[in-house]
């Protein structure tokens, strides 16, 4: 028997190993533990915060003190 024989069988088993892959990918992700930690994720854009200050503006302050 050599490999080529096999071939049909590894192609089923790949087939197989993929769709558990995604499978278990899509459970993890869809897991409902995980929901708090996607909504601050996507409320991120959303947030008013003020933007940092730039390096050179800082140093500036710092030289008035």
């Amino acid at each position: 028997m050599s490999l080529l024989d096999l071939q049909p069988v590894f192609s089923i088993l790949w087939v197989v190993w993929f769709f558990v892959l995604f499978v278990f990918v899509i459970t993890y992700v869809m897991a409902p533990r995980r929901r708090r930690g996607y909504e601050h994720a996507g409320d991120i854009p959303l947030r008013d915060e003020q933007p940092a200050a730039r390096p050179d503006q800082r140093r500036d302050s710092l030289d008035a003190d």
